[in-house]
């Protein structure tokens, strides 16, 4: 069974940081690239950051410059260094594997999910 875990949210005050974790179970972890997405209330999902099997980088341009993304193959983990967090950062924050590596606006589009880790910034 495959499962996705975040961590590391929370509430920071605006230029604060947080890191974001994701431990992967259940499917060969090494093979999918690997993403984060995050939706705010009342707007659409959206790709923050990617990394694909070669640790090739992709970010939205909205967080260029403060964010990055990395993994670590051997604990099967993902993570997401937010640096610079501004108020419009707050949202829902997913985990994401995809098998087929296809580019989604800011991500990879995803075949697993995880549940979610909420980040609130204020002003």
């Amino acid at each position: 069974q495959v499962q996705l875990v975040e961590s590391g949210g929370g509430s920071v005050q605006a230029g604060g940081s947080l890191r974001l974790s994701c431990v992967a179970s259940g499917y060969t972890y090494s093979g999918y690239c690997m993403g984060w997405f995050r939706q705010a209330p009342g707007k659409e999902r959206e790709g923050v950051a990617g990394i694909n099997l070669i640790d090739r980088v992709r970010y939205a341009d909205s967080v260029k410059g403060r964010f990055i993304i990395s993994r670590d193959n051997a604990r099967n983990t993902l993570y997401l260094q937010m640096n610079s967090l501004k108020p419009e950062d707050t949202g829902l924050y997913y985990c994401a594997a995809s098998r087929s590596c296809t580019y989604c606006g800011g991500s990879y589009c995803a075949n697993y999910w995880g549940q979610g880790t909420q980040v609130t910034v204020s002003s």
